[in-house]
């Protein structure tokens, strides 16, 4: 009856692993912080995510941002903003796939100030 429990969680923990998403780690900026500058926008994931969209939303508008990582998976994506960001308060949102090939996505928010 032990082995066959032990079997039994065993095969829990397998198929809980396999089920799991990649998410966000880190951001940079990081969420919820008040900077003077932002040269990047980068997002840390614990596994491979396909970034597949990103939208930098402030008191203006979108900001017009450069993908610096490509369509490939990777654990760090890297966006470069405008020179010169504008004080005030900024939305990213952003959408992948996992590396299991499921839908992701996320926000995060800081402050540029004056």
């Amino acid at each position: 009856m032990k082995c066959i429990t032990l079997a039994l969680a065993a095969t829990l923990v397998s198929v809980t692993a396999a089920l799991a998403h990649s998410k966000a780690e880190d951001t940079t900026p990081a969420d919820g912080t008040t900077v003077e500058t932002v040269a990047v926008i980068e997002l840390r994931f614990d596994d491979p995510m396909r970034v597949t969209a990103i939208k930098v939303t402030g008191p203006d508008g979108d900001l017009d941002i450069t993908r610096e990582t490509g369509l490939n998976p990777v654990t760090a994506f890297r966006a470069l903003p405008p020179d010169v960001i504008p004080a005030g308060a900024y939305t990213v949102d952003w959408r992948g796939l996992s590396a299991d090939g499921h839908p992701m996505q996320g926000t995060f928010g800081f402050t540029v100030e004056d």
